[in-house]
Parts: C-alpha cells; structure tokens; sequence
C-alpha cells in the first residue's frame, strides 16, 4: 500500500511494546533504522522523523510498561488492571497515527512498497530468523530467567556472536566505533535526565504542585472541568519533566482528587502516563526528541517541528481516553473484576 514502510514503523513499535515498555528506548533502538529505510525509499526526512517519534509513545501505554509499574507501586493500583487497561488505548494510538500515514501518503504522493508475496515473507524469515531469537532472549524476564539487567547483558552477547561470529559483519573497528556511539548517546540522555530530576526537585522543594493543585480546587468542582484541568496539568509537567520524575510527584497529589469525584485509579493511570507521554514529544525537555535528534543527526528543533502534527490524533486519543473510562476499563473489568 502506499506508505507501506509508514505503517511498519508503528506495527513495530507496537511489537516493541512488548518487549521494552520505555518510549526512550522504543525510539533509541528502532529510530536509527527506521528513519534511514524511509529515507532511503523516497519518504520526507520530516515525515520519517515524525511518524517515527509519535510511534514511540505506544512503548509505554502497551504492556509491558514501566511507568505503569512506578504509577502502581505510588498508587497501589493493580499493575495487572493497569496493563489489562492500557491495551485498547495503546492501539487506538496506532490506529490515529496510521490514518495520519495514509493522509500523508495520499497527500505527498508516496511510493508503494513491495506487495505481499509468501515465498518473499519464506525467504525474509529465514534470513532474519537468528536475529529474531533476540526477544526471546528478552523474554527470560517474564520467565523470571533473567533480570532486566541480565536480559540486556545476554542480549548483547547474543548479538556479538550474530554479528562476529554467525553473520560475520562485525569487526573490532565496527565494535569499538559502536561501543563509543554507545558511551555517548547514554552520557547525553543521562544528562538530560539529570537536569530534568534538578527541576523536579526545584518544583518539590517549593511545592510548586501542591499549591496549584489546591488553588485548582478553589475554582471549580465540576468533574468535566476538573479533568480537562489536570489533563492540562500533566501535558503542561509532561513538556518539562522526566516521566518517572512527574509520577512520583504528581501520583500522591492529584489521584486523591480524581478518586474524590469517583475516577477508577487504573483508569487515570492510563490518563497519566498517555500524558506523559505526550509530553516526550514536546520542546523543552522532550526525551525521545533528544534521543532521536542524536542518533539520525537531525537538530533538536527540526525534530520537534517535525513532530507536531503527529501530536494531534495523540491528544484526540488522549481526550477519547479521558472522558471515554470503558475504552481503558473495559479490559481490566472483564479479566480481574
């Protein structure tokens, strides 16, 4: 179909989902190579950045996730209810960024990519077959085999073996040039992490979120009001804070006022972390823009811009999400109520 590698990037990202639950992650470890297949078959640099960024964002919302699991221990909410529910939201994410795809495919006239052909899906499968062992390996952490830690280091291994020894592509000048991509990009994300957790300790230390919650109570106590108010809230904190950061603050501080006008805490822990994640798409302190901006060597701003209309269809999600709990409860009702 036209915009074909469009659609792949976020079938991607979903099938990333299930292994990493980190947006950062999502779009360090699948960015690089998907910007440079779409650029390489005619695809705008900007469309490519663009789609490749709001894909990202699935990461968290389907299970696994790890902001749902820090939401679920500061809001001793069910992470079970919580993955149940992040389900169905995760993939109407998919599916708006999939209609932007096709508007945009329409629109700018993309190519078609190849058509579907099963001795093609053959002969691609077994090639990539080895490479594709790699989630498994991953998937000892839910065996209780590994640890997320030991999963990465037998992931890793795994991968030199492929790469030195199976595919024998890998040398010690590729692997040393790697290694010091790998040094970098980390020391620049853990620098931004670090300036992201200064600010959030500057907002804690001067309850900066305390009082601007209680002068949001003052104003009004209409459900409607108040929701669109805190969602404003968390996509405002989203833009300049590190989500783990804004959880653990935010959690303790705005869930007794959503139980209060009788929001479900699983279902606003959806609303929270698709805030969020949100939030990673926006200047100033847009995580996976950053990440993204490193490894294609786009600059920050082109990045941002870039991203922006693929933001849309995230918030009407979001809003759907919000006034909408069956589409997030529903799942958690049915499998543990």
């Amino acid at each position: 179909m036209r915009g074909g590698l469009g659609h792949v990037n976020i079938s991607a990202s979903i099938m990333f989902a299930g292994m990493s639950g980190a947006a950062v992650a999502d779009a360090g470890g699948l960015g690089a190579i998907e910007v440079k297949a779409m650029r390489n078959k005619g695809y705008d640099l900007g469309f490519s950045v663009g789609i490749t960024a709001a894909s990202s964002t699935i990461g968290p919302i389907i299970p696994p996730s790890l902001p749902m699991i820090i939401y679920g221990v500061m809001a001793s909410a069910s992470i079970g209810q919580l993955f149940a529910a992040g389900f169905i939201p995760g993939l109407l994410m998919a599916i708006s960024l999939m209609i932007m795809v096709a508007y945009y495919a329409k629109k700018r006239n993309y190519p078609k990519d190849a058509g579907f052909s099963m001795p093609r899906v053959a002969t691609t499968f077994k090639s990539a077959f080895l490479s594709l062992m790699t989630p498994i390996i991953i998937g000892g952490i839910l065996f209780g085999i590994f640890t997320a830690t030991e999963a990465a280091i037998a992931a890793t291994v795994y991968a030199l073996i492929l790469g030195s020894v199976i595919y024998r592509t890998l040398t010690i000048r590729k692997l040393i040039k790697v290694s010091m991509e790998t040094i970098e990009t980390t020391s620049i994300i853990l620098l931004i992490i670090a300036g992201a957790a200064i600010f959030s300790w500057v907002l804690t230390s001067q309850h900066v979120t305390e009082d601007f919650t209680r002068w949001m109570l003052t104003i009004t106590d209409n459900k409607t009001l108040i929701l669109l108010m805190i969602t404003f809230i968390l996509f405002a904190v989203g833009c300049f804070m590190e989500t783990i950061a804004a959880i653990t603050i935010l959690t303790p501080v705005l869930l007794p006022i959503a139980v209060s006008l009788g929001i479900d805490p699983v279902h606003f822990g959806v609303v929270m972390i698709l805030n969020l994640m949100i939030g990673l798409l926006t200047p100033p302190v847009g995580m996976v823009l950053y990440v993204l901006s490193r490894v294609t060597k786009v600059p920050f701003e082109e990045c941002a811009k870039a991203t922006f209309p693929f933001v849309i269809p995230l918030v009407i999600v979001l809003l759907l999400v919000t006034f909408i709990p069956e589409l997030s409860m529903w799942l958690p009702t049915l499998l543990y109520r």
